[in-house]
């Protein structure tokens, strides 16, 4: 039906006679010639109708935003002075010489070039969204850079296998989704919130290296980089440690980058420790482009007579940390205010600050602040020279649990990073973060629960500390970050049945438990279980950092909202009673008692 793309007819077809099929753009009536941009999801080329053709003309007439035309013509080079340079078609225009309307359209709910759009009237009506040529060309990397892993790992020798997406139940992460058996009244099926257990038996069988793009479920809250279903490349491989399988990652993920964006990423990716990316940066996923560290202060204040910072570097899990910001002695009160409020989100209840009007005075004249008083001059020597502060600095501290410091100081580094210029000018900064710990403690359910998922192997160092120490356990698992994103993570696996049994035992799954939920992952790994590790990487997030977009929604065809709705299908909806019938479920009525108000 057509001959060319809209953005593919450029100046090496001038005097070609080319059929193109797409939308109308726009169209303008100038006086007697009418233009209409024809849109597809190459881009757009100009087409030219005048009245020397009195029936392709009247049709040109009646041509609106959004019809579905076949337009045939002759390529030509565009006037002297009309050249688009910001367009591949831009030199040429084409001579229109018919024109067939294969679906006209009624008014489109909004201007495909308008950038005022809310996120709901977009998803409401997402088919028009995805006309506009930024979610088309969203939509085109995403594929570039789905193709690009699958030609790296197809030859690294990767064998794409799918794995079920009806699975077994085992709430040990996030809430699973589940689907229930109509052949089997009252069980189960659960979507998979990962094809971790798959991947791990694929090895055990024999195929040692596997990889799938594929769909995973999580019923839990929603952000901007978080959906109910999204998409990961998950990887799995055997025979290879740690560092070969990081060294291998690393060069699908600058080869992915590379082909994808024409972006060459740094060879090698630096390395950290989750121990220093805490104690610098407060998070797991630092952005490197950002210059300004944490400042560890707990040993230097646990005898000064503030306490708040005593108190808290007295106890077991308190960490107080400082944050300079060089030439922040200029911020104003309201400024400091608005930071105060912003690590409240993170759970603080607040942000201490010394202004440094003179560096070389330790008291009250060089150092500004209300706690200046309360803290004796060792203490006000360690926070200057450990913070490398200089005059005209600021230094904002925080003191709580260490979890509360990290989380509220790492953001508020990253948000003063960013506004105020403290960057290294970077578009990229690679991380891989390792030697994550085993476990966290759970302080509400009083037991130790895993940091990656209960299968990640300890170092063999550590094995003996699972019954004797777990907190102190650290894993053979990584994660590679980049901007302050978690592009993927994963592990070294645990492939023998006597330590998987200890991880259990140590996460409080008795025997009995692990039995009835692993069973079938137990007893495959009895039957000569290979070495093998692997990754999972968030494909939507990485198109996401790629086009620089917002949320991942906009990388993703048909998103749902925050509330984990579709509002272009209404999804999820009510479903017929006969249906919950044949499903065997009844659905149980909350009736709450309303006082109403009488007003006459």
């Amino acid at each position: 039906m057509r001959t060319h793309y809209c953005g593919q007819v450029n100046s090496q077809t001038i005097g070609q006679e080319v059929t193109l099929c797409g939308w109308a753009h726009r169209r303008r009536d100038h006086g007697g010639v009418i233009f209409i941009d024809l849109r597809d999801r190459e881009g757009l080329a100009q087409v030219v109708c005048d009245p020397d053709r009195p029936e392709m003309f009247a049709i040109a007439e009646s041509v609106r935003n959004e019809f579905c035309l076949k337009i045939t013509g002759k390529v030509r080079a565009r006037p002297a002075g009309t050249i688009n340079a910001n367009m591949p078609s831009g030199e040429i225009e084409i001579l229109c010489h018919a024109i067939d309307v294969l679906n006209p359209s009624v008014t489109p709910p909004f201007q495909l070039d308008d950038d005022n759009l809310s996120e709901n009237v977009r998803l409401l009506h997402r088919v028009i969204d995805l006309r506009r040529p930024q979610m088309q060309k969203n939509m085109q990397l995403r594929y570039k850079t789905a193709r690009s892993f699958r030609r790296f790992l197809d030859d690294a020798g990767f064998i794409d296998i799918e794995t079920p997406m009806l699975t077994k139940s085992t709430p040990e992460g996030a809430r699973d989704y589940l689907v229930p058996s109509r052949v089997n009244p009252g069980h189960f099926f659960a979507l998979p919130q990962s094809p971790q257990l798959f991947k791990q038996l694929l090895m055990v069988a024999g195929f040692d290296r596997y990889y799938q793009i594929t769909k995973c479920f999580r019923d839990e809250d929603l952000r901007a980089d978080r959906q109910p279903e999204f998409t990961q490349v998950d990887i799995e491989t055997s025979f290879l440690d740690e560092a070969q399988i990081t060294q291998l990652m690393e060069e699908l993920i600058r080869t992915v980058f590379k082909e994808a964006i024409d972006t060459d990423l740094p060879n090698p990716f630096p390395r950290l420790s989750y121990a220093d990316a805490m104690y610098r940066y407060g998070s797991d996923k630092p952005d490197l482009r950002v210059t300004l560290e944490l400042t560890e202060l707990t040993d230097a204040v646990t005898d000064v007579s503030f306490k708040v910072f005593s108190s808290v570097a007295n106890s077991e899990a308190g960490r107080v940390a400082g944050l300079r910001i060089p030439g922040g002695a200029t911020l104003t009160r309201g400024e400091i205010d608005a930071y105060t409020s912003f690590v409240s989100i993170y759970g603080a209840k607040g942000l201490a600050y010394i202004k440094v009007n003179d560096v070389t005075q330790l008291n009250e004249t060089g150092l500004q602040s209300p706690i200046v008083k309360n803290l004796h001059d060792a203490a006000l020597k360690a926070i200057v020279e450990r913070s490398g502060a200089q005059s005209g600095d600021l230094i904002f501290f925080c003191a709580d649990k260490a979890k509360i410091v990290n989380d509220a100081l790492g953001a508020l580094r990253v948000k003063i990073g960013h506004e105020r210029g403290f960057v290294n000018g970077k578009a990229w900064e690679p991380l891989w973060v390792v030697d994550f710990p085993m476990f966290d403690y759970d302080d509400e359910a009083k037991r130790w629960v895993a940091c990656h998922h209960p299968f990640t192997s300890p170092k063999d160092e550590h094995l003996g500390l699972l019954t004797t120490d777990p907190g102190k356990c650290l894993a053979k698992a990584y994660d590679l970050a980049m901007n302050g994103w978690e592009l993927g993570g994963g592990s070294v696996r645990i492939h023998r049945s006597d330590v998987q049994k200890q991880v259990f035992a140590a996460l409080g799954i008795s025997a009995e438990e692990a039995k009835l939920k692993f069973g079938f992952l137990l007893d495959a790994l009895n039957y000569g279980a290979p070495p093998h590790g692997g990754v999972a990487f968030g494909l939507d997030r990485i198109v996401t950092m790629m086009t620089g977009a917002e949320s991942i929604r906009d990388v993703i065809a048909f998103p749902k909202t925050q509330r984990a709705q579709c509002l272009l299908t209404d999804a999820p909806s009510e479903v017929d009673e006969k249906q919950l019938r044949e499903l065997h479920i009844r659905l149980r009525q909350k009736v709450q008692t309303q006082v109403e108000v009488s007003q006459d």
